[in-house]
């Protein structure tokens, strides 16, 4: 797919080693070699970007610096597009929480800024962040296309953020691996996920 108009696309992490659970910003598992896959299967061969931006952690920056080489792209790292911290869950599944305290792990879903995991970061805080990076961006790179490798926590910060919708509403956002958000920028913002 092509566009004409500047853009910063975000790409959300393929699936790591170790399968599905909480990583947070603690864990810093690769790729396993399907997220490999389901990562290049989402871009093809996709090298209309001017800059390719990425999380520090190994999930989304392995692959951020291979496709800039791959396609001889600037790209840089964002050490605020980190996923957001899940304190005490991190490197547990579902199930897992699920066993652990079922209705602590049922009240983070329903009201997730007052009922966080111990030690987690504040939804606020990522907000502020990720939103503090796509402003810069749509700053510095009025005119480019930038690619942004991240989580899914990120993404839903940015649409949080572009949108101002509550915190609360962002995990009734699913994003799946591999999957991509672009916000084509203007005089308004369009917004279309894939």
């Amino acid at each position: 797919m092509t566009f004409k108009s500047p853009c910063i696309e975000f790409i959300r992490h393929g699936l790591p080693e170790g399968g599905n659970r909480y990583r947070g910003s603690a864990i810093d598992d690769p790729l396993s070699e399907l997220g490999w896959q389901q990562m290049w299967q989402a871009m093809g061969e996709d090298k209309q970007w001017d800059l390719v931006v990425s999380s520090p952690l190994k999930r989304c920056r392995a692959f951020a610096e291979e496709f800039a080489q791959r396609h001889d792209l600037e790209w840089r790292i964002e050490q605020d597009l980190t996923e957001v911290g899940f304190g005490a869950w991190e490197g547990k599944t579902k199930q897992q929480l699920m066993a652990e305290d079922k209705q602590a792990f049922e009240r983070f879903y329903q009201d997730p800024v007052h009922y966080r995991p111990q030690d987690a970061e504040p939804l606020a805080d990522l907000i502020q962040r990720v939103g503090h990076v796509f402003d810069q961006l749509c700053s510095e790179q009025a005119d480019k296309r930038t690619l942004v490798v991240a989580h899914a926590g990120v993404m839903r910060a940015a649409i949080c953020h572009v949108l101002d919708l509550p915190l609360a509403s962002m995990y009734r956002i699913t994003i799946d691996n591999a999957a991509r958000l672009r916000f084509e920028l203007g005089d308004t913002i369009r917004m279309t996920m894939r």
